[in-house]
């Protein structure tokens, strides 16, 4: 009888024991499946105050510090922190939440100076730097992959701080980046129900990092664009200052036909022009070139027009006035800048151009010959250092007039570089000469006429070359 009932009862386990097990393998998978929802939701949290982060236009420091809040809430760890490169081959703590542990031993008796311990590790930490192949963070760093230290306390790479509550029980620290762009190391220490980091703490992490890492990416790249946005109204500005600078109309003086065209490379140039009348028979002309490009060039274009202006009907002679430029600009000069300058007074009553050259292109002159009726082209040189070159006393003795008859039919080509300078596909430049052809077979057209000339055969000659410096070109004839 004994042995039927122990028969019957191995019968019932035998065929309780599937059943058991059965459940009991769903309970782990209901459990896994808890703990995949649980991660997700903590992943799609994170990513929610990414977003938030970057919707608010965070700050970069004020985005760290919400990531390292953000990898708090969602890891359940006690404290954690943010590392970045500073470029010294170092790494500093950029921004921390929580009791973080110091990267090194605090120094002695500094702790008393602050008025709370979280004080004082916040600024331990923002203040050491160590090498980034130091320690654990150091070693994320080096090699680009996160490391889950289970027993901190057993690993060397962890130092042992004298405050119990400093002590590091276990860390996670992954790496941030996007791509092989590298943002830093983020690394959260000692969960908060005080058991060691699992692997599965240390997945949700790598997931919560490789977001953190999207979004530092996402804000460098908006305020890239913001920048980059407000640096082109600042530019459209500085262009539109620039322009008003230029003369909107020619004088309009009897027997004299002026053309003037300017095309900056960029938005802003370090070219200028000017024309302006002196008396009823005088014109003033001034063609120059600033070294570089860009707003800083065009702003000393600016005071260099300005002051030439004032300056330009006090003398008679256009190497006096440069003179007197000169020593007025000469507190305007850094950084290495100059200015090439010509200045050119045309006197109807003479029936002479006289101009000064502060280092500035050869004038060219197309004159027609009385007796061959073919005209002559003629670049005029003369002595002059660029503006802001040397001293005053140097520039003055240096600089001097040239003058040159200016008769009935002459023209007067004047030019930056960025004209003779210009390349084809071949890396050929116009050159003077190609630009002397040019006036010589258009003597016999209008200023106007002149200029659209020369500028068709520069395109016809650059093709599809991009525009590399600017251009200035001003044609003036005696009707």
């Amino acid at each position: 009888m004994f042995l039927i009932i122990i028969g019957i009862l191995l019968g019932a386990l035998g065929m309780l024991l599937p059943l058991y097990r059965a459940n009991r393998e769903n309970e782990v998978l209901d459990e896994e499946k808890q703990l995949v929802i649980r991660e997700r939701q903590l992943v799609v949290d994170f990513m929610h105050h990414m977003v938030e982060a970057l919707g608010e236009g965070l700050s970069r420091d004020e985005l760290r510090q919400r990531i390292v809040h953000a990898a708090i809430l969602c890891s359940g760890a006690l404290s954690a922190a943010m590392f970045e490169r500073t470029g010294d081959g170092n790494m500093r703590g950029v921004a921390v939440e929580g009791l973080f542990p110091p990267h090194r031993p605090l120094p002695p008796g500094t702790s008393e100076k602050l008025t709370t311990r979280a004080k004082f590790i916040e600024q331990i930490l923002r203040s050491e730097t160590f090498p980034d192949n130091e320690g654990i963070v150091g070693s994320v760093a080096t090699t680009g992959k996160g490391q889950l230290v289970v027993d901190a306390v057993a690993d060397e790479r962890v130092v042992r701080h004298e405050d119990r509550a400093l002590m590091v029980r276990s860390v996670i620290a992954l790496p941030l980046k996007f791509r092989d762009e590298f943002f830093g190391v983020l690394a959260v220490a000692n969960a908060a129900d005080g058991n060691p980091f699992t692997e599965a703490d240390f997945s949700l992490m790598q997931s919560l990092a490789e977001q953190a890492g999207l979004a530092l990416h996402n804000a460098q790249f908006l305020n890239f664009q913001i920048e980059k946005t407000q640096l082109d109204l600042d530019l459209s500005l500085a262009s539109g200052i620039q322009q008003m600078l230029l003369p909107d109309e020619m004088p309009n003086i009897a027997g004299l036909e002026i053309d003037a065209r300017y095309s900056p490379a960029q938005k802003v140039g370090g070219d200028l022009y000017d024309v302006f009348a002196l008396s009823e028979s005088r014109l003033g002309v001034v063609v120059a070139d600033v070294s570089g490009k860009g707003i800083p060039a065009s702003l000393l274009m600016a005071i260099c027009r300005t002051n030439l202006r004032q300056i330009a009907p006090r003398f008679d002679s256009p190497a006096e006035a440069m003179s007197e430029l000169n020593r007025t600009l000469g507190g305007n000069f850094n950084n290495g800048m100059f200015i090439t300058m010509l200045y050119a007074v045309i006197d109807l009553a003479a029936g002479t151009v006289t101009f000064a050259r502060a280092g500035h292109e050869l004038p060219l002159i197309s004159r027609r010959n009385t007796l061959t009726n073919v005209p002559e082209v003629t670049y005029v040189g003369s002595e002059g250092m660029s503006l802001g070159m040397v001293p005053d006393e140097i520039f003055a003795e240096v600089i001097s007039d040239h003058v040159e008859p200016f008769n009935s039919g002459d023209v007067l080509i004047l030019y930056t570089d960025g004209i003779t300078e210009a390349p084809n596909e071949e890396d050929k430049e116009f050159s003077n000469a190609r630009l002397a052809d040019t006036v010589r077979t258009l003597h016999n057209r209008t200023a106007v006429e002149l200029n659209d000339g020369i500028l068709e055969n520069l395109h016809r000659f650059t093709g599809a070359e991009p525009q590399r410096d600017d251009f200035t070109l001003v044609a003036v004839k005696r009707a």
